[in-house]
């Protein structure tokens, strides 16, 4: 995530094309040509994927489906997000205990409750801008809990309004001086976005509490303390080819005592350490001090997810270096070795047998089986000599080891400049497996650079636009929008990533989610509150290229020119050999419809039906919301195909992707198997 701040002026300066807002009257003469039997490359599997960053509230507070904030007690301020209940004066205390002087474990606080009335002393949970809780589910509670010394009180656990209604409620009471996990169900009497929980002594005496919890029962594949089940089907739905994780900048941290350690993430979520999370104050017109990771989503789920969700493992570790826009902390040279096993150690943990050190540690958490990890990140947006020296140490020890593994790293944050032109040419003399590119640039730039890749070195490394996202405001403004200007030109940009699928490996838009009210940065991809998420016009632009992704690449040419933006038409075309189709993506950004022939050459007769989804709208400013999340989606049709062509007109301010059968492509395929040896 880049979050340096720009001049819109100077990114918009100098972009030659232009949204033509004038007339809606159709231009004819447009024919293309899809030469089907001139492949000309491969699509990656990998080719669109999602990335993840725990920004916005997007783990805890999000996808992560723990409803108690600081349910451990270890924020900076130890009883944020919790306050005292009481009915009286004097009725009991509330006592965070710390144990850093005997406790080595990083959950090193408590609570103590003592209680001196008879009934209804207590403290409640505010949760993640409130709880949302449904009508008729059930919510499952649990507790690390000890009675203090003759005590034995009993305590109540209810879900309340903000108005203190009950909501459902369940009562058990701890036995003895020892610490114990308890566990009780609540079934919601009514729906509530802004509920709490609360915790009632029933008597007196003194407990102590720790790792307070509640999660719903309907998780992801219902798992116990597992993900938010909308936004993961979200993502399953894009079918996407990787996920990569866990950022961004969050990787790096502000000074690297605040990096993201992958070891300090897995095992029992009690022994997980909190860490602050470094976009609580980050921007000014944002500042969130109450944002915190507990890991419960760690490196081990996020294997998981990506393996849910049929995605490949894309994890990005730091390479000891803080990030440059805050303190730009580095660990000299000659004391990174940490670094370095870390992710040696990461390998294994994903990959290693159940006898080795890590691979065991994999296994005892529920997963037997290598999560065949195939990609690994070094660095995230760093820049300059520094990251150089440190990328090789990295390359050498990993590539000793795991010769098989491909390795990502970066250009830094920007899509040209100083910075990157250094760290592009400097990579590609060390021969680098594949290069993370990073744009957050107008909508003006993503047409512009649509051509961007296709001069690039058929022979040199591959690409990974790993983090893009049209700004329709300035980079990083709180007054982005999610708008249909903005898709419609990252769909305009896409078809060039696509048509430079032998250079382009991965592409990935970021960030992901955002809570309506937790966010730090916009746009983004999903939008979430306590009980809903949709997919804003851009999520819905990545899951029609992400699940229409063809195999092999063929021409799709106008004038005997490939098609990149001549009168505000972008297109690439490909082959899907599993389904035999021939795949066509039309984007028009233009304000007036445009009748296209599509002849398709090289394949035997087709006649029949395709198919043809579509996304449109007049509206530049369209964008989806909680009240209309499907007021901007794709639609489909049956379209005709006569003697191999199609007739189609290209609605103003469209996303196209035409279908066609055509039987005879697998031997189109097989003739350039048998040409290549691929």
């Amino acid at each position: 995530m880049t979050h340096k701040p720009f001049s819109f002026a100077a990114l918009v300066a100098g972009c030659l094309l232009s949204w033509n807002v004038s007339g809606q009257t159709a231009a004819s003469g447009n024919t293309f040509t899809v030469k089907a039997d001139k492949i000309y490359g491969e699509i990656a599997p990998t080719m669109y994927g999602v990335f993840f960053e725990d920004i916005n509230l997007g783990a805890d507070g999000g996808i992560y489906a723990e409803l108690v904030k600081n349910r451990s007690f270890e924020f900076d301020t130890p009883m944020m997000g919790w306050v005292e209940q009481k009915q009286n004066n004097d009725q009991g205390s509330l006592l965070v205990i710390n144990q850093s002087s005997v406790v080595s474990s990083p959950n090193r606080r408590y609570l103590r409750l003592t209680s001196k009335a008879d009934a209804g002393y207590g403290l409640l949970n505010e949760g993640f801008r409130g709880m949302g809780i449904k009508k008729g589910e059930q919510y499952n509670f649990s507790v690390l809990a000890r009675q203090g010394a003759g005590s034995s009180m009993p305590l109540v656990v209810e879900l309340v309004t903000a108005k203190g209604e009950k909501l459902g409620s369940a009562t058990f009471t701890p036995a003895g001086q020892e610490w114990k996990k308890y566990e009780v169900s609540l079934t919601a009497t009514d729906t509530d976005p802004k509920a709490r929980l609360r915790v009632l002594a029933q008597g007196k005496g003194a407990v102590d509490l720790d790792m307070v919890s509640l999660f719903p029962k309907n998780t992801w594949k219902q798992r116990p303390n597992g993900l938010r089940a909308d936004m993961v089907q979200l993502l399953a739905d894009m079918k996407p080819g990787f996920l990569r994780f866990p950022g961004g900048c969050i990787v790096e941290g502000r000074t690297l005592d605040e990096r993201f350690q992958w070891k300090k993430t897995i095992g029992a979520v009690e022994n997980r350490a909190t860490l602050v999370n470094r976009w609580n104050t980050e921007f000014k017109h944002r500042h969130t001090p109450d944002y915190f990771q507990t890991f419960g989503l760690g490196f081990f789920e996020y294997f998981q997810l990506a393996e849910d969700i049929g995605a490949a493992p894309l994890p990005i570790l730091n390479c000891g270096m803080a990030c440059q826009f805050n303190t730009g902390e580095v660990v000299p040279l000659d004391q990174l070795d940490p670094y370095i096993q870390d992710a040696l150690d990461l390998v294994e943990f994903a990959n290693g047998p159940v006898t080795s050190e890590w691979g065991k540690i994999r296994a005892e958490m529920g997963h037997p089986a290598p999560f065949n990890l195939k990609y690994l990140g070094v660095g995230n947006e760093q820049w300059g000599e520094q990251y150089v020296e440190r990328y090789k140490i990295f390359e050498k020890a990993l590539r000793s080891k795991y010769p098989d593994l491909k390795l990502i790293t970066t250009t830094g944050p920007f899509p040209d400049g100083p910075e990157f032109d250094y760290l592009n040419k400097t990579m590609r003399s060390l021969n680098a497996d594949i290069i993370d590119e990073h744009y957050y640039r107008a909508p003006e730039w993503f047409q512009e650079n649509a051509t961007r890749y296709d001069n690039y070195d058929r022979k040199g490394p591959k690409i990974f636009a790993g983090e893009y996202a049209s700004q329709t405001v300035a980079i990083a403004s709180p007054d982005n929008k999610n708008n249909w200007k903005g898709a419609l030109a990252e769909a305009a940009f896409m078809t060039g990533l696509e048509r430079n699928a032998d250079v382009v490996a991965m592409a990935s838009y970021a960030p992901l989610f955002a809570h309506e009210e937790g966010w730090q940065w916009t746009p983004d991809m999903i939008w979430v509150n306590n009980l809903q998420s949709f997919g804003t016009p851009n999520y819905y632009v990545q899951k029609l290229f992400s699940t229409n992704v063809g195999t092999h690449l063929v021409p799709i040419q106008r004038n005997n020119a490939n098609v990149t933006g001549q009168d505000n038409l972008f297109a690439s075309a490909s082959i899907n050999q599993k389904t035999n189709e021939l795949i066509l993506k039309v984007v028009n950004t233009s304000g007036k419809a445009q009748d296209g022939e599509f002849v398709l050459e090289g394949v035997k007769s087709v006649q029949g039906k395709g198919t043809l989804q579509k996304m449109r709208s007049s509206n530049l400013e369209q964008m989806n919301s909680f009240k209309e999340p499907m007021a901007l989606t794709p639609v489909q049709q049956s379209i005709s195909v006569k003697n191999n062509r199609v007739k189609l007109s290209l609605e103003p301010y469209s996303v196209n992707i035409i279908k066609v059968k055509a039987s005879s492509l697998g031997s189109v395929v097989a003739k350039y198997a048998a040409n290549t040896g691929k």
